[in-house]
């Protein structure tokens, strides 16, 4: 298992999340040396790569070369599939390229145990949920908002059923 900072995750999973994948501008608590020391970790590991900035559209920089141009960040496959993001590493024509890129979760976590609970034909009560996955209920509700619903796009039904009370489901 690849090991990194959560600097390192928060810079990465920010990337992924931008068009081109580029990294920059970095979290604001990340300034100067501390900034060097962190990218520099990260170009050696691979997680990210330095590429020709096109400063003519408003790319970040991160260094200029002294000719008059400008490097910036990009993450690499490495880095993404490094916090469990697969990389879309097949040609796309221009109507994919700009769909929103969705992330897929990990196979044997807890958010991928969440997934298939919701995913079951009879769904799945916060009972069951915090039951199955030692979560209190409030982590439950933030993991099918925050992650299941804004991160990786999945629309969740809820709908109040006899005898178990609210049932959230995934339907597809």
């Amino acid at each position: 298992m690849t090991k990194f900072s959560d600097t390192q995750a928060i810079i990465l999973s920010t990337a992924a999340n931008r068009d081109g994948q580029i990294a920059l501008p970095l979290p604001d608590s990340l300034r100067g040396g501390a900034a060097a020391k962190v990218i520099g970790a990260m170009l050696a590991k691979g997680f990210l790569e330095e590429v020709e900035a096109d400063m003519r559209n408003g790319e970040p920089v991160w260094r200029e070369t002294g000719d008059g141009n400008g490097v910036t960040l990009v993450a690499t496959d490495t880095g993404l599939a490094a916090i469990g993001i697969e990389a879309n590493s097949a040609e796309t024509t221009p109507a994919e390229d700009s769909a929103p890129k969705m992330r897929t979760p990990r196979e044997g976590t807890k958010q991928a145990k969440l997934i298939a609970m919701l995913r079951a034909e009879s769904g799945a009560t916060i009972e069951e949920i915090v039951a199955a996955l030692d979560w209190k209920a409030h982590t439950a509700r933030g993991a099918m908002s925050g992650a299941l619903k804004k991160k990786l796009g999945l629309t969740i039904t809820s709908e109040k059923v006899d005898g178990r009370g609210r049932v959230y489901a995934i339907r597809d």
